[in-house]
């Protein structure tokens, strides 16, 4: 069995400079044929065709809204019709919010909600019987360092909340499936430099930040992309339930 009998899904991965990108480069370069899934679906498909030049994967560019399950069936339907079968899924779609939390409003808590955890079970519920019945599957969840620090990086309660709920659905999750063959594992990245921290990292309160890493450096999408592709290979069988932090010593526990 190689890699290249199967498809990686990465979720939220059209965005240039974010982990999901790198994540898809990553995996493509290890063997897997790769499936972005986005909400944009021109870049998701320009994504998909910078991935296949660099690497010569098969790839595949998606729109899919995780949050709608209609949407999440018609992009695994056209997946499938034309694609090998899903072998990794990473739950990589997600939104933070920085809105303290007299100030969150019901609405915004529940978006923060739909897109990281209810976006992440309609897509997971989906794939993962096809890999029970395969045999082997591996999914990753992009939780966060707010999860496990309780915020005060950049996202606050609802993000906090919503990344935490992400470990403990994992953590269940790896249980249920382990006989199946499959793994389930989260990573939870600390300050990296994608378009969603940018601009937020200048002057004072870059310094303020990077004083508190013990590398002295805030993360790179490859930091965090390489993990994950190493959770996703087939002989890495026997890490399950586990939660990764790729934080440069920020937060140790």
């Amino acid at each position: 069995m190689s890699h290249s009998d199967f498809t990686a899904i990465v979720t939220g991965a059209a965005s240039t400079r974010g982990i999901g990108r790198a994540t898809a480069h990553t995996l493509a370069a290890d063997g897997w044929n790769v499936a972005i899934l986005d909400l944009d679906e021109a870049a998701a498909k320009e994504a998909a065709d910078e991935i296949a030049e660099r690497s010569g994967a098969q790839t595949f560019g998606l729109a899919c809204d995780v949050t709608d399950e209609t949407s999440v069936e018609s992009a695994l339907s056209s997946l499938n019709a034309s694609a090998p079968p899903v072998g990794a899924l990473v739950n990589n779609a997600g939104i933070t919010s920085p809105t303290r939390f007299l100030d969150v409003t019901g609405p915004e808590w529940d978006r923060i909600f739909d897109v990281n955890v209810r976006g992440a079970f309609n897509i997971t519920r989906r794939v993962t019987p096809g890999m029970a019945e395969r045999g082997f599957g591996r999914v990753v969840f992009l939780s966060s360092v707010s999860a496990e620090r309780g915020g005060g990086v950049f996202g606050g309660v609802a993000y906090s909340a919503a990344k935490a709920a992400q470990l403990g659905f994992a953590r269940a999750l790896a249980r249920e499936v382990g006989p199946h063959g499959i793994t389930v594992n989260s990573v939870a990245p600390g300050l990296i430099d994608t378009d969603i921290t940018g601009g937020a990292l200048e002057g004072d309160t870059k310094a303020q930040l990077l004083a508190g890493i013990p590398v002295g450096r805030n993360g790179q999408v490859n930091d965090v992309a390489d993990l994950i592709t190493y959770l996703c290979r087939e002989q890495t069988g026997y890490i399950t339930g586990a939660t990764y932090d790729v934080n440069g010593g920020s937060h140790i526990h």
